[in-house]
């Protein structure tokens, strides 16, 4: 790679549930070497006490009971940021959809078409997102394969945080730029790597960050960004997955995005509570994606029923309603951790074997707060990744607060030159 290579674990997703290995099982029958293969990968990452498995939670909203436990727990887990996945006008918009046009899609849109609502729901986000024309995914993490790999062509380099989602490192995984890793949220590194790139001739530049960072809630700093993107004529791809309380891009930066090329990329599976993903952008841009794309050319269309209650979550987002549901958050923020910028607080704890404890200690008090280890998080800053809704109660809300007790959320806790090397390693 041009440039650093410092990476990171980012956020390549969350750590699931701890607990005994589900090595001890079956190796299989087979008489390959794939089976004793797999039975000693499952050894090592059980040996390094790092297994996880999924457990069943019987949820709705943050209440519900860990079933093999049969224990009532509130979580601090979700990231339905704004409860919407319970709101009646979003259920029942999926409801409606479902006795309309059925479960399914059947096929990709090219071959079988759309069902209006995807296209309502495109026109929706570009209003919303202020750009000309929109497209849907399936899932946020095909949006951000597709972004990357339709516009990362050969004689593109990309610039991308060090701890951007694993979605976005995966894609340039599979682009087929040269990529360059620039230190998290180091704008003047970013700006030397632009530099670099302009003295190697490169014909074009691709800046791809996280707004808000998925396991330390913090944010990117989107002036200098937004700024480094106008001086070098850079593509800039924004993830805005975790974005509920902003940053607005241009009143918090307070620079316009006129005359730079924006491709916002968006999620129906967080504070809309519904499921899929999305790119808003300029529409020869998306018609660009709707040709070449494979992540969207080449799978079945997300539900009308995913569709329909993403819809409809925007239209809640934007009301006044939408305004007391973040106003709300904010306050439960300000309670948990003051001044912090999102709804994602970490813990950090350190050790990963002391950040488990912890969880388990608070799953005792009947609170669900994960705790993240490496490979998603890098060695030594092991946490608790505390995620806050608009549906928690003030009773819960309080509860979490005493039990967390002096233990500050400290989302620097870590991030010593030291541990750069480390991040590259585990992550890009």
């Amino acid at each position: 790679m041009p440039g650093s290579t410092t990476g990171s674990s980012g956020s390549s997703g969350s750590s699931g549930s701890s607990g005994s290995s589900g090595s001890s099982g079956s190796s299989g029958s087979s008489g390959s070497g794939w089976a004793s293969w797999v039975d000693a990968r499952c050894s090592a990452i059980d040996d390094a006490g790092r297994w996880r498995s999924v457990r069943s939670f019987d949820a709705h909203g943050p209440e519900g009971t860990l079933v093999a436990e049969q224990r009532a727990v509130v979580s601090f887990a979700s990231n339905d940021y704004l409860g919407l996945s319970q709101h009646p006008a979003v259920k029942a918009a999926a409801v409606e959809a479902i006795e309309r046009w059925g479960t399914g899609s059947g096929a990709a849109r090219l071959v079988v078409g759309s069902r209006p609502v995807h296209h309502d729901l495109e026109d929706a986000v570009a209003d919303w997102r202020g750009t000309e024309a929109a497209l849907l995914f399936p899932t946020g993490f095909a949006a951000n394969l597709s972004a990357l790999t339709t516009f990362a062509t050969p004689g593109v380099r990309i610039l991308s945080d060090e701890l951007n989602h694993a979605s976005i490192i995966d894609g340039c995984r599979l682009a087929r730029a040269e990529v360059a890793v620039y230190r998290h949220a180091d704008a003047d590194h970013l700006a030397g790597l632009l530099d670099e790139a302009r003295a190697d001739g490169v014909a074009r530049t691709m800046i791809v960050t996280d707004t808000v960072f998925s396991m330390d809630g913090d944010l990117a700093p989107m002036a200098a960004i937004i700024e480094l993107a106008h001086r070098h004529g850079s593509l800039l791809v924004l993830d805005e997955a975790h974005a509920v309380l902003g940053p607005n891009l241009e009143r918090d930066s307070g620079l316009s995005l006129d005359g730079i090329d924006v491709l916002r990329v968006g999620t129906l599976s967080k504070a809309l509570g519904s499921l899929g993903g999305f790119i808003a952008a300029p529409r020869r841009f998306v018609h660009l994606m709707i040709n070449v794309a494979r992540p969207f050319i080449f799978t079945t269309a997300s539900s009308p029923a995913d569709a329909a209650a993403g819809l409809a979550a925007i239209g809640v987002v934007r009301s006044e309603e939408g305004d007391q549901l973040r106003s709300r958050l904010r306050g439960h923020i300000e309670r948990i951790a003051p001044g912090h910028p999102s709804p994602v607080i970490p813990v950090v704890v350190g050790d990963e074997h002391d950040a488990v404890a912890l969880s388990a200690a608070l799953l005792d008090e009947g609170l669900l707060v994960p705790a993240i280890r490496p490979p998603t998080v890098p060695v030594g800053t092991s946490r608790l990744r505390v995620a806050l809704s608009a549906a928690h109660t003030p009773e819960q809300i309080e509860l979490l607060a005493r039990a967390l007790g002096d233990r500050s959320p400290d989302a620097d806790a870590g991030r010593d030159a030291g541990q750069a090397d480390e991040r590259t390693r585990a992550a890009w």
